[in-house]
């Protein structure tokens, strides 16, 4: 059965800053701790091609691939999808974006599928991402609420 993962947070920041922040693909291996670089391919209006290179595991492997992203900034949310999906079968991201009484909720969710020759199984990926995305999504509110007190 596929895998699917749902994590948001609550950033103390206005949304159009909590967007325009996350959605700088440049600015994103300062935004998060896990990737190492990002190499924008190709673009086409809302529409980015680019290839993400993590950080060496703790075997030294450097993982890398190409997704596709397409924002969405009337609806608030950016689709996105593995170009090269390496271990996975597929993998879909959507970012959702809302305004709540305590700033913007930043929503991710994940559906993909595991390759049989993967290192782990759709289970295994569920709680990797799940563990990954609280850390993530933690460092990402740090650094924007620290960029909202600066304004």
């Amino acid at each position: 059965m596929p895998g699917h993962t749902d994590n948001e947070i609550v950033i103390a920041a206005p949304i159009d800053l909590v967007w325009e922040i996350t959605n700088d693909l440049e600015n994103w291996p300062q935004l998060f701790s896990e990737y190492a670089s990002v190499e924008v391919l190709e673009r086409d209006g809302d529409r980015v091609t680019f290839r993400l290179t993590m950080h060496p595991d703790e075997d030294g492997k450097v993982w890398s691939w190409v997704s596709e992203r397409t924002t969405d900034r009337p609806s608030l949310a950016v689709k996105a999808r593995r170009v090269e999906p390496g271990p996975f079968e597929f993998m879909d991201i959507r970012w959702e974006y809302s305004e709540v009484p305590a700033g913007t909720r930043m929503r991710w969710v994940q559906d993909f599928a595991m390759k049989p020759t993967a290192p782990v199984d759709d289970d295994g990926m569920v709680n990797h991402i799940n563990r990954n995305s609280r850390v993530q999504l933690q460092l990402i509110r740090e650094k924007v609420e620290k960029k909202a007190a600066e304004l």
